[in-house]
């Protein structure tokens, strides 16, 4: 089987089954072998189908007799593949997209509604045009509803958009391809208006973009959605103890890799374009480099590692910032890296062995039960576990997975583990506290709840390393990294100076 349509069919069908999204692509992509376009092209279907999942919901919705909650869910999946190509891939046809969604229908058992699921894409291509040549002929609950605005009159009273008048948010936003949908809608300031707009056109929970609202505002809530909707950029970390990043550089563009530096950071190189596998490029079998996106890679130079101290890193699989910490230590010294997830380990192992680093030993088992530690650490990263708000463009599934309930549970986690674990450093040594999310409850709450309670720790600024001046905020200290300011993964952390006369 070679069709890159019915392949991405087959793991977006385990997704909404439960499967996560990069584990369900992974196995299809290893049963076949494709070309590379190929193989890009189902990638973009099963990630670009979940995370949109909640605007292609909108349009059946908006569009057929039944909701999409009521559609079998394997016609359900189809009709994402057929919507997502017409409205987000414009180097795709409308004629193939429609053409190949009515066949995955017919193949997939659905042979008595190919009718249904031709009329139904056509009538979006057809609306669609219409809409985008001239949106004031158009009866205004169809446009209403193709730029995914909620039912405003059902929200908040008197708060219907009048017609004629500009949007309040940048006709940019509206949609891409055949779906570039305009409008001459108003779009009130209601908060509420708001959060359920920015839902339902960039696919997300409302609360999540409560939570961005409350900290950014409106303009810059949109920008992070947009950016948090693109295609993941693939960063490399150089390993200084066997090249150089001119080497590596040079070594890439020798087979036709674009790369590019990223400021603030001496070991980073992105890779530009596409790449194949990843693998196969230069110098990954040599140990040369691994892939560490640029905001990990900022942890480290946080903490700030010396050769010959000891370091206990008590969240440390898959092992990017262990593997880090043992470079910027020069590999010498102790590093203890710990986590209770055997199988995890076992991938930093393989890391640690391919970039020939000896420093790092593995101690298995949950750091919040650790008593072997107690003040025999110069310094500890404490990479908590997190909802992944912040890398939400690299798990395609994971706005869908979170919910308001299970942060809070995460942040009952973090505040454990920060506790237990800061009992690890010396007097006077150093804890980095970092996550990969952008939720207040996760990141500045918890640091507060703790120094609380620890009057023998305090905020530390940085030495030596330069941090983008974007990434601070407030004057408390710590570094919250905003994709869309500084195009990175989405990160907190805060470095903790245990004071001489802790005990």
């Amino acid at each position: 089987m070679t069709n890159p349509r019915q392949l991405a069919f087959i793991a977006l069908r385990d997704v909404h089954r439960g499967a996560y999204a990069d584990v369900a692509l992974d196995r299809v992509l290893q049963k076949v072998n494709l070309a590379d376009n190929d193989r890009r092209l189902v990638t973009e279907l099963v990630y670009g189908s979940v995370r949109r999942q909640r605007t292609l919901d909108s349009l059946i919705d908006q569009l057929a007799k039944k909701k999409s909650d009521q559609q079998p869910q394997d016609l359900r999946t189809i009709l994402h593949l057929g919507f997502y190509q017409l409205r987000y891939q414009e180097r795709i046809p409308a004629s193939a997209a429609v053409n190949t969604t009515v066949q995955l229908a017919k193949e997939n058992g659905f042979s008595g509604l190919t009718g249904f699921v031709n009329g139904l894409l056509r009538q979006y291509i057809r609306l669609a045009e219409k809409i985008k040549a001239d949106p004031l002929q158009l009866p205004e609950n169809l446009v209403e509803r193709f730029d995914f605005s909620p039912d405003l009159e059902n929200l908040s009273p008197n708060l219907s958009p009048k017609r004629g008048e500009a949007l309040n948010s940048p006709p940019s936003l509206l949609g891409k391809g055949v779906g570039g949908l305009g409008s001459a809608l108003t779009f009130p300031h209601d908060l509420n208006c708001q959060v359920e707009r920015l839902g339902l056109l960039h696919s997300f929970p409302n609360w999540i973009i409560q939570v961005w609202l409350e900290q950014l505002g409106l303009a810059q809530t949109e920008q992070l959605c947009e950016w948090m909707n693109q295609s993941p950029t693939i960063d490399l970390r150089i390993n200084p103890l066997c090249t150089s990043i001119e080497e590596v550089e040079a070594a890439l563009q020798s087979v036709g890799i674009l790369v590019r530096r990223i400021p603030h950071l001496p070991q980073a190189l992105r890779l530009i374009g596409s790449n194949g596998s990843i693998q196969k490029l230069p110098g990954f079998k040599e140990g040369w480099w691994t892939v560490q996106d640029s905001s990990a890679q900022l942890v480290s130079h946080l903490l700030d590692p010396q050769p010959g101290e000891v370091v206990i890193d008590a969240c440390a699989a898959p092992g990017g910032k262990t593997t880090h910490i043992a470079e910027l230590m020069a590999d010498k010294g102790k590093i203890w890296a710990c986590d209770r997830t055997p199988s995890r380990l076992r991938k930093l192992q393989e890391n640690s062995q391919r970039l020939n680093l000896q420093s790092i030993q593995i101690h298995t088992g949950d750091s919040r039960h650790f008593a072997q530690f107690q003040n025999t650490a110069d310094r500890v990263l404490l990479d908590a576990p997190c909802s992944g708000l912040g890398t939400m463009h690299r798990h395609a599934d994971a706005r869908w997975r979170q919910t308001p309930e299970s942060v809070q549970e995460l942040s009952l986690l973090q505040k454990e583990l920060l506790t237990h674990t800061s009992t690890f450093v010396k007097p006077g040594g150093v804890l980095v506290y970092a996550t990969c999310t952008l939720h207040p409850a996760e990141n500045e709450q918890v640091i507060l709840a703790f120094l609380a309670e620890s009057p023998d720790w305090q905020i530390e600024s940085p030495s030596g390393f330069e941090f983008p001046d974007s990434a601070r905020t407030m004057p408390q200290g710590w570094f919250k990294v905003w994709p869309h300011r500084l195009d990175m993964d989405g990160f907190f952390m805060v470095r903790l100076r245990k004071t001489n006369n802790s005990e």
